[in-house]
């Protein structure tokens, strides 16, 4: 920490923490299946997302999680602003629910 008390002390973070950040926020949505889903999705995608499509998934992870769940399996309808190439990507994500991955991160 700085002893200027005008620094800014949300300097930045290296891309690599900021995936590792985003893949643990996927894991904890707040119920098991959005865990699953975006858990599962973060860990498979993340790493080969352009700044924009990380921008987009962070977004998603700030919304509520019934909300997000409900746009994922088709219950609510999506919101014109979040309705964007990630969520698509997310909508069509299958996973083997018997995956050697189990129930939780694999990291």
């Amino acid at each position: 920490m700085s002893d200027d008390p005008f620094s800014d002390p949300n300097r930045p973070i290296n891309p690599a923490d900021r995936l590792k950040r985003l893949t643990f926020r996927a894991w904890r949505r707040g119920f098991k299946e959005a865990d699953l889903i975006m858990g599962r999705f973060a860990e498979a995608r993340l790493h080969d997302f352009s700044e924009s499509e990380i921008d987009e998934f962070e977004r998603l992870l700030d919304a509520p999680d019934t909300e997000v769940y409900g746009w994922i399996i088709g219950t609510i309808d999506t919101p014109p602003n979040f309705n964007g190439p990630v969520l698509a990507q997310l909508k069509a994500f299958r996973f083997d629910a018997t995956a050697s991955m189990g129930d939780g991160p694999s990291a």
